[in-house]
């Protein structure tokens, strides 16, 4: 295991024990350089205040750049944001793609989400065959 690797899994393990102090100060240096990872969790911390100050432009910016890199989870967070106004303008059009984007990378969050949105006509044209889709793709991912 890399120093990186090792570096990840103590600030990903710290992060998961609710050890915040520690998780920003082994996460932060990871999420600068790129780290997905790191970054999805940072965007977390600060989204929520968790060991820190809550700063909504610096939970959108590391949000934003985890799920730029195709981290699913981060585009589900970066859908939850648009859809719910949290951290973002609320736009329901751009939540729906984002959404979409993970769904489409197998979670079933997002495709039980996407399938709402499709029932509901938020964010997107409403279309009961395209929900029955998304909410019968949740059931077989789950």
């Amino acid at each position: 295991m890399s120093e990186l690797d090792m570096e990840l899994a103590s600030g990903l393990a710290a992060f998961e024990a609710k050890e915040w102090t520690r998780a920003k100060q082994l996460l932060s240096a990871l999420a600068e350089e790129g780290n997905a990872d790191a970054q999805y969790r940072l965007a977390i911390m600060y989204q929520n205040g968790l060991g820190l100050v809550k700063n909504e432009d610096y939970a959108r910016k590391w949000m934003q750049a985890a799920a730029d890199q195709d981290l699913a989870v981060a585009q589900h967070g970066l859908g939850f944001m648009y859809l719910h106004g949290e951290c973002i303008e609320k736009d329901e059009a751009r939540a729906a793609e984002w959404f979409r984007k993970a769904a489409d990378q197998g979670l079933a969050g997002s495709q039980m989400v996407l399938g709402m949105m499709y029932e509901q006509g938020q964010g997107v044209a409403q279309d009961a065959e395209e929900a029955k889709k998304w909410y019968a793709r949740a059931e077989s991912a789950s």
